[in-house]
């Protein structure tokens, strides 16, 4: 092979890597703030805040004595508060013998436990919050659509179709549309057919237009890791025929496609005025439900586009917080079920990945847009967050652990009791890091 022929791939190589960089790199400095900030709050003095590990390529000291570094290896970083003998926070035995009682109040091991206690959790609880933030920054951004539904712009589609921008809708076929929370459900009881009677309100009169269902089958986005992105389908692309069969509604290919068993799919793309022929296998995907459950099913790995883009509205700042918030919790506990069913055997373990798997769907998801990409960031802070509260020595959640152990007990487990659970909590984080990277090479 030339060495010409290997420069796309080269070159979205180093994109996936970068992405992936960025999104890591803003998720723990945001960690880590958390540990600086809400110890430097409590009394505990942090000596070093790093981004990356090894050697030190830029440094410089704060006015409170913490020396602020980038390190060589951007792979995770970290606080090494007074008192710590390393960057995992063990202790210095000898210097903190050595110290003077006030010393001692400054160090992370002999501060009151309340300061200990909240300068661990303030990592994970700083992912979760830019995760609200983020997610409700790009709803904000995004908007809500106003209510009544109208139209703000018409998606190209290869259908006839007599709608107009500005139009407001206020029946399909008969039937009046109802409050926006309602549409979905409202949209699964229409009929499927090539063209629907819409009664519109337009310049202040009450006409009948015809065009296709609110959800024709209109690719509205591309799941990273999906059969829909090696075919290298895109937003905005409209699947006419699947093995030669019209679709008129996005519910029909869902139909369909799960009813392949995976067999090999020829789709008839419409994209910018042309047509294309594509063929696709569809691949066994677990999905998280409202409920907390899973279902799996055959997925090409695209969700559906409406018809139309519809006026939409700034929500307010508590709705957008709101919102994010709702987000967050839907990660969390889509994270919580999906581990419980991987480990009881309901879903397939390959369902956990490990670094190379994220940094492809951060180098898919950044191909599809700034906006996507910001999504993703906000996905993946609140995983670390929920990770770091595993209750596993060397994560935040087993330092809590022994943290309520003190609590309860009245004094800390022995330095020999925590050198041991140390190390057994780092055999078990490498070891799920090796499962999660075997995944990553051999799940399909």
């Amino acid at each position: 092979m030339e060495f010409v022929n290997l420069i796309p791939s080269f070159g979205g190589l180093l994109f996936t890597i970068a992405t992936f960089l960025v999104a890591l790199l803003i998720i723990i400095a945001v960690h880590e703030y958390g540990h600086y900030i809400v110890g430097r709050w409590s009394g505990i003095h942090a000596e070093v805040f790093s981004l990356g590990f090894g050697p030190v390529i830029w440094s410089r000291f704060d006015k409170h004595g913490t020396r602020w570094q980038l390190a060589a290896l951007p792979f995770g970083g970290y606080v090494k508060f007074l008192g710590d003998a390393s960057a995992a926070s063990s202790k210095d035995t000898l210097a903190i013998e050595a110290m003077s009682d006030d010393q001692r109040r400054h160090t992370m091991h002999s501060a009151p436990l309340w300061a200990r206690a909240v300068t661990v959790a303030a990592g994970p609880v700083f992912n979760f919050i830019l995760s609200v933030l983020v997610f409700g920054a790009v709803i904000a951004f995004r908007g809500v659509a106003t209510d009544p539904l109208t139209i703000d712009e018409l998606r190209p589609v290869p259908y006839l179709q007599e709608l107009q921008s500005g139009d407001e809708i206020l029946e399909i076929e008969g039937v009046k549309t109802p409050a926006l929370e309602d549409f979905g459900d409202y949209v699964a009881n229409l009929p499927v057919a090539p063209l629907l009677d819409y009664t519109v309100l337009r310049d202040g009169r009450e006409i009948t237009v015809s065009a296709p269902v609110p959800y024709p089958a209109m690719i509205g986005g591309v799941t990273p890791g999906s059969a829909a992105i090696d075919a290298d389908l895109k937003a905005g692309d409209v699947i006419v025929s699947v093995d030669g069969i019209e679709m008129n509604a996005f519910s029909e290919l869902r139909s369909y496609v799960g009813a392949s068993d995976g067999a090999e799919l020829k789709l008839e793309i419409w994209r910018d005025g042309a047509t294309l022929a594509l063929p696709l296998q569809p691949r066994r995907m677990d999905l998280p439900l409202a409920d907390g459950g899973f279902e799996t099913r055959w997925l090409i790995g695209i969700t559906g586009g409406m018809l139309f883009k519809p006026a939409t509205q700034t929500p307010g700042l508590w709705q957008s917080i709101s919102q994010g918030a709702q987000q967050t919790y839907f990660v969390v506990q889509s994270s919580v079920s999906g581990l419980y069913h991987v480990v009881v055997g309901s879903i397939s373990s390959c369902n956990l990945r490990g670094p190379i798997g994220i940094a492809q769907t951060s180098g898919e998801v950044a191909s599809q847009g700034i906006s996507n990409f910001i999504w993703f960031i906000a996905v993946l802070s609140t995983a670390v967050g929920f990770l770091n509260l595993f209750p596993i020595p060397v994560l935040d959640g087993g330092h809590l652990v022994f943290h309520a152990y003190e609590a309860v007990v009245g004094r800390p487990p022995s330095d020999g009791a925590m050198r041991i659970l140390m190390t057994i909590g780092m055999a078990l984080l490498l070891g799920l890091m090796v499962f999660a990277l075997s995944n990553d090479l051999f799940c399909p």
